[in-house]
């Protein structure tokens, strides 16, 4: 009895589909994430030894050494160091919360003054797309937007964006407003920081109000934290949607084949 023998050229097997999608529907099946703690603190420790992530550790640490030990002077947890009184200017407490305010200050401004060059860029494309006196410009502005801030950022197809997920990916796109919140808050985390840092640096402790450090303080970490915040949602979307598309894209399948996605690299490799 003659032993039939099929293609194994993919594209002829499956005549609507290419090698190149049967690769990408193989690759999203078995590229679903760990889940488990163990993999994500292995992926954390891998990121802490790289030189960014190096660098944000060393920075944090500092940030909530120095916020911590503030806290505790100013809950006068230290009441050894209250000599000759808790208010006193001469006391221990008083230099170290002085010490700690100008630490504090000094990472601050490494990111509050540090990103100033970037903020300024978005500021400049933010007036061209909201100030912009033709349509040609406006359209640029918020196009060159999207693509900085395209990991968050879903812009709408008909505005030419790049898109940061499947273009097969049928989600809502982002709120222009949340765009304006990211770039203003940014914007005036500096503007704030720029006050808080003259007023520590132009004034000493004797004659420096007290509110203005608590005030301008507030008011940084508050418009840093809601444009923070208005990014990891968003962003936060649009990875659940992605994964949930890669989830739900079924993999073209071949007739009689118990293992498809063995049997689909198998065609690939004999094919290519």
């Amino acid at each position: 009895m003659a032993t039939t023998h099929e293609s194994t050229d993919p594209t002829l097997l499956y005549p609507t589909t290419s090698k190149k999608s049967l690769l990408d529907k193989d690759y999203q099946k078995n590229a679903k994430p760990d889940k488990s703690w163990s993999h994500k603190s292995r992926d954390f420790l891998h990121w802490i030894f790289t030189p960014l992530g190096f660098c944000i550790t060393i920075y944090g640490l500092n940030v909530i050494a120095w916020g911590g030990m503030l806290f505790l002077l100013m809950c006068n947890a230290a009441p050894a160091m209250c000599h000759p009184d808790c208010n006193s200017l001469n006391s221990s407490r008083r230099i170290w919360i002085e010490i700690d305010s100008q630490i504090l200050n000094a990472l601050f401004c490494v990111t509050g003054l540090g990103l100033a060059p970037w903020r300024l860029r978005d500021l400049y494309f933010w007036a061209l797309w909201r100030l912009g006196w033709s349509e040609k410009r406006q359209t640029k502005g918020l196009n060159r937007l999207a693509q900085i801030h395209g990991k968050w950022f879903l812009l709408d197809c008909t505005s030419q964006s790049v898109l940061p997920t499947s273009t097969t990916l049928k989600v809502p796109c982002t709120p222009l407003w949340k765009m304006d919140a990211v770039v203003w808050g940014n914007i005036l985390n500096t503007v704030f920081q720029i006050c808080l840092a003259t007023c520590m640096w132009v004034m000493n402790r004797f004659n420096r109000p007290s509110w203005t450090t608590g005030l301008f303080v507030c008011l940084a970490c508050l418009v840093a934290g809601v444009a923070g915040v208005v990014m990891w949602l968003e962003k936060r979307r649009l990875q659940k949607a992605n994964e949930q598309y890669k989830e739900t894209t079924p993999l073209v399948s071949r007739p009689g084949s118990l293992d498809s996605t063995s049997s689909e690299r198998e065609l690939v490799r004999r094919g290519g």
